[in-house]
């Protein structure tokens, strides 16, 4: 079974697309690199004053390992294992999850309160595609989770990548278990894919989707069977130029299939995949996080 490591080249990327079990980075994206220059936001923050949260549950204990990539993984104080890549105050919040078919995954718990986001990255890539997205959003008020998938960064090196949405589910399940009651479910390529079908069966209310990059089926789940069952604004994003456009034609098929009454499909000028039309072009990336971070704003605020 292919193992996904962040350096591929656009060709072998393609092939992966819905044929094995994600898309991992084209060549030129950011894989197993800093994140440093993303988009500083001025989106909106929600108005209205949210309650105390109460006091979360204990952490999870660390765990014994293999990490996917030694070199660029450390531990924290409490002795959780995080991908270097994520910024030095943020390490204290790395926890480890375990999923369904007990595979070990790092991930970061921001913020607090009862209103949930799920941040799920692209294949190839690493936690910190949606680390600054994160931090922006839990400085507002939201309890976020972002995962880092099997065979990345800090997260358990296993024999296999199928059983992604198992990551996505045990980012869920931390959600729930420190006290989220809704969630907003967000991912890039089968990041997206995984979190929708995720979502489907989650106990928590689902209010909000946003898909970038996203293929219609990855690694043995079907994104198109999950948009045909979540009824809650949706937001789907592609550049043309991506995969020699087809990533916007599976984008387009999610699109189609969806039925959420409000949904929104947003060409981004270029050929960037997932989080990279954020983080690698320009002002139209940052105006982009700005449109996300104010999408997850406004879905929270229609679903009062």
């Amino acid at each position: 079974m292919l193992k996904v490591r962040p350096a591929v080249t656009a060709a072998a990327a393609l092939v992966c697309l819905g044929l094995v079990s994600g898309c991992a980075s084209p060549a030129g994206d950011p894989g197993r690199g800093s994140e440093a220059g993303a988009a500083k936001s001025t989106a909106p923050k929600p108005s209205g004053a949210r309650s105390s949260a109460p006091a979360p549950p204990p952490d999870h204990e660390p765990v014994a390992y293999e990490p996917s990539w030694p070199d660029t993984t450390v531990r924290t104080a409490r002795g959780h294992r995080v991908n270097t890549c994520v910024p030095k105050d943020l390490r204290s919040k790395a926890t480890t999850l375990t999923t369904s078919d007990k595979v070990h995954l790092s991930a970061l718990v921001l913020g607090d309160g009862p209103d949930g986001v799920l941040l799920d990255h692209e294949q190839g890539y690493s936690i910190c595609s949606f680390v600054d997205i994160g931090r922006q959003l839990a400085e507002r008020g939201y309890h976020v989770v972002i995962p880092e998938y099997r065979n990345h960064g800090a997260s358990e090196d296993v024999a296999e990548n199928e059983h992604i949405d198992r990551d996505a589910r045990a980012g869920l399940a931390e959600l729930r278990r420190v006290g989220a009651k809704r969630v907003f479910l967000a991912g890039a390529s089968c990041g997206g894919t995984t979190a929708a079908v995720a979502g489907v069966d989650t106990p928590l209310r689902v209010v909000g989707l946003l898909m970038m990059s996203s293929p219609a089926r990855c690694g043995g789940v079907d994104g198109v069977a999950a948009v045909k069952k979540l009824n809650v604004p949706t937001l789907l994003v592609a550049s043309p130029g991506d995969m020699q456009g087809n990533v916007e034609k599976q984008v387009r098929e999610v699109y189609a299939a969806s039925v959420a009454r409000k949904k929104e499909l947003l060409i981004q000028k270029g050929e960037w995949h997932g989080t990279s039309m954020i983080k690698r072009a320009g002002a139209s990336g940052a105006a982009l996080q700005d449109r996300v971070i104010t999408f997850v704003v406004d879905s929270y605020a229609a679903a009062r």
